[in-house]
């Protein structure tokens, strides 16, 4: 069992920092520790300070379910909190909130549910929303349901190793559950004037903002007194990360289809089975499965289009000579196909999707690993199986993409080199994704050197 001498030095320093400051925001790349570091915090508040009486925890539900607990049982020096987790049917929920407890652990799909339907009393002394980027959208019910509340909390952590994935627009709402607008504003229409203009629009309606030329370093000046943000590399001994992408290549009548359906939103595939796209986003999302090698028709049934991603995929199998795989999909289509054709190779596979699974993986027995990013998103831990992630679909969420490449590329890694592949269909929305990606990413990492704190920069500012 792990003691509380057993924290990093930058642990101790966030948990300082939570402690200090009631309004927080940790921004804690993959692999650094964020639960131990806010349930450290809370045993001090609770138990040495005696500020705090009751904890809510909002996470993701297998964090909730799964992480929060185990974590609690890892560490000697947390014996004394008593957690309930409530998840689950709503009288499971409601038994658990009723249990006596320091720390209450809810799922963030019933955020509306306990606030709005429970009849429970909101009387929660310090809320943790683990996973802070859930809460990205000012128009989602669980931040409105959470605002409602907010001004019950005098103590706020936020945690989340990608407060904007999307751009700058996500730190308005996640700043706003922190502060209730002390920093950003309290509406998000005087945020958008002050630090964007428009961007892509249809007539009237806009779609999106491009940032004022100033924005980042005024909305970074403006939180950064609340917020620690520290990315791995920094501070733990990562292992090596090769990012490689093996480009596939269809045949000139597969290439005339797909650029059809590019051009005109419409197009029949092998002359027969027409795919037509209504609006942008579904024409992209068509794009994207006419590049992985199977579509989806009007009527949802699958239509086979190409095989070169499951042929480079087998390629890259064999060339890993027995060494675990990970494979990330993301329609279901493409799992059916995969799961097809390794089967047909006769190379054993299994689907992350349960506990079960997921033990086999790290104990080395699974061959090939089938993941969808949505589920592999957070509080999954698979860097003891394998070291080799293969991207057969590439996703747009730059969150989903991190986090997942982080259940492999993160401390306790075995391997001294992690290799994430990505497949790629030349010419298709495959290479608009990859670039997508890198472009968030550069937004993503500027904000976190911008609010970067370290522990010597900390104690320069003490003397």
């Amino acid at each position: 069992m792990l003691e509380r001498k057993d924290l990093h030095s930058y642990q101790d320093y966030c948990v300082e920092f939570i402690k200090t400051h009631p309004e927080a925001a940790i921004f804690l790349d993959l692999g650094l520790g964020k639960t131990a570091i806010a349930l450290t915090a809370i045993q001090d508040l609770i138990y040495d300070s005696f500020e705090v009486r009751k904890v809510l925890v909002i996470a993701p539900l297998r964090v909730a379910r799964d992480q929060w607990p185990s974590e609690l049982e890892k560490w000697g020096h947390l014996g004394h909190i008593k957690m309930s987790v409530a998840v689950g049917t709503v009288q499971q929920r409601r038994g658990a909130l009723l249990r006596k407890a320091d720390v209450y652990v809810i799922n963030r799909e019933n955020v509306s549910w306990l606030i709005d339907k429970s009849g429970l009393p909101f009387d929660y002394d310090m809320l943790v929303i683990d996973e802070l980027s859930s809460f990205k959208s000012h128009q989602a019910q669980r931040f409105k349901s959470l605002m409602k509340v907010r001004a019950k909390v005098p103590r706020v952590v936020g945690l989340t190793g990608t407060p904007a994935s999307n751009g700058l627009m996500d730190l308005y709402a996640e700043f706003k559950l922190i502060d209730m607008g002390k920093r950003l504003g309290r509406f998000i229409t005087r945020y958008r004037t002050d630090f964007f203009r428009p961007d892509k629009m249809g007539g009237a309606v806009v779609y999106s903002y491009k940032p004022l030329p100033f924005a980042e370093e005024e909305i970074y000046r403006r939180i950064g007194d609340i917020t620690i943000s520290m990315k791995s590399t920094d501070y733990l001994t990562m292992p090596e990360k090769v990012v490689t992408e093996t480009v596939v290549t269809m045949a000139t009548a597969e290439k005339e289809t797909y650029d059809d359906m590019l051009a005109n939103m419409t197009t029949k595939i092998k002359g027969k089975f027409e795919i037509t796209a209504t609006m942008a986003v579904t024409l992209y999302a068509k794009l994207s499965q006419m590049a992985n090698g199977t579509v989806y028709d009007e009527d949802g049934k699958s239509i086979d289009f190409h095989n070169r991603k499951l042929e480079a995929l087998e390629d890259m199998i064999e060339a890993a000579n027995g060494k675990p795989v990970l494979v990330a999909y993301w329609y279901q289509h493409d799992l059916t196909k995969i799961e097809k054709h390794v089967t047909a190779c006769k190379i054993p596979y299994q689907k992350m999707d349960s506990k079960e699974a997921i033990d086999s993986w790290n104990k080395g027995n699974v061959r090939v690993g089938l993941i969808h990013p949505a589920s592999a998103g957070h509080g999954l831990n698979l860097q003891e199986g394998g070291s080799t992630i293969i991207w057969y679909s590439p996703v747009w969420s730059l969150e989903l993409y991190q986090q997942t490449n982080g259940r492999l590329w993160r401390q306790g890694q075995k391997s001294q080199t992690v290799v994430i592949h990505h497949i790629i269909t030349k010419g298709t929305v495959d290479e608009k994704i990859m670039q997508s990606l890198q472009k968030k990413d550069v937004t993503q990492n500027t904000l976190i050197e911008a609010v970067k704190a370290t522990i010597e920069g900390a104690a320069k500012g003490e003397e």
